[in-house]
């Protein structure tokens, strides 16, 4: 990202960045004479999700993954039923 004093269009900031092998520029400019890098910053996240939620809709990437690997539950299934035999075997032997 770079911020400078501005030029000619009333543009401070801008943002290149890649996703997958696409790659998009963001240039926020100024939205009237008292405009602060502030608001521009703002401006330029709006347009840079935009881009985002266009990529993801695109490439149909799946929104949920989840966050722990599929081995791990099976491991805790297996340990949680562990549980519960030796639980009723317990209860049976008294």
């Amino acid at each position: 990202m770079e911020v400078d004093g501005g030029n000619e269009n009333g543009i401070c900031v801008k943002a290149t960045f890649r996703l997958g092998s696409e790659t998009h520029s963001v240039a926020a400019a100024a939205k009237g004479e008292g405009a602060t890098i502030s608001e521009e910053l703002v401006a330029m996240k709006e347009e840079s999700m935009r881009i985002l939620k266009e990529f993801i809709t695109k490439h149909n990437v799946p929104a949920d993954v989840p966050d722990e690997l599929v081995d791990d539950e099976d491991e805790s299934s297996e340990e949680a039923e562990d549980e519960v035999a030796e639980k009723s075997k317990k209860t049976k032997l008294t």
